[in-house]
């Protein structure tokens, strides 16, 4: 799909509100990247994405609730 013609016929398969959920998604991913990168640097934090997002926290097997 990496020619124009295969995607503006994509484009056209696909119903309009489908068309606007996935701009409104891409919009969303941005934002999201952006309050990312916008976090400040931990040190000796654990790495990956932020682990209390579920609302608790493991280390060493130990699970922590909040």
């Amino acid at each position: 799909m990496g020619n124009k013609q295969a995607i503006k016929n994509y484009e056209k398969a696909i119903s309009p509100a489908a068309q606007r959920a996935l701009k409104e998604a891409e919009e969303r991913r941005k934002l999201r990247h952006k309050k990312e990168a916008e976090l400040a640097e931990e040190k000796g934090g654990p790495k990956g994405a932020e682990p209390t997002r579920y609302g608790d926290w493991e280390r060493n097997g130990i699970a922590y609730d909040f």
